[in-house]
């Protein structure tokens, strides 16, 4: 399977529901914006072709706003066709960011062979790992 393939692997897994679209965004977002970035931001919403971003000010608004290409292209790394069509980012405070683990969860279900391919042609770690951890994530609860 090609590149195109594995993004659209993302909407089979994560696009059934907003919910978990969103979860896949919120997972997604410190890699597309980098950690420090994302200390001071909050994905907050998909609303109507939507990202909705919680940001701490007008300044940071101004220069996510300039950043938008760049963090959409990033996105789409991760969750491909799922990466809604525009950005809008809202003021006001930011909530501290939730830890994720690097390993999938223990009694977590095995990943799907079809997943685990998929996962090894995602060329970066962090990336990949992100992503066994979130599909191990949505095995498990689909499973139970």
């Amino acid at each position: 399977m090609d590149r195109a393939s594995g993004r659209s692997l993302a909407a089979r897994l994560f696009g059934g529901s907003p919910a978990r679209t969103l979860a896949l965004l919120q997972a997604a977002w410190p890699l597309a914006v980098g950690p420090e970035l994302a200390r001071r931001t909050e994905v907050v919403g998909v609303e109507s072709g939507t990202l909705r971003v919680r940001v701490p000010d007008a300044s940071w608004r101004k220069v996510l706003h300039r950043m938008q290409p760049q963090i959409r292209s990033r996105l789409r790394e991760v969750a491909g066709e799922l990466v809604p069509g525009r950005m809008a980012f809202l003021e006001g405070p930011v909530a501290a960011p939730a830890t994720t683990p690097v390993d999938a969860p223990r009694g977590s279900a095995p990943l799907a062979a079809d997943v685990a391919a998929e996962a090894a042609r995602i060329e970066d770690d962090e990336i990949r790992s992100r992503f066994v951890l979130s599909a191990a994530r949505y095995l498990s609860r689909s499973k139970g």
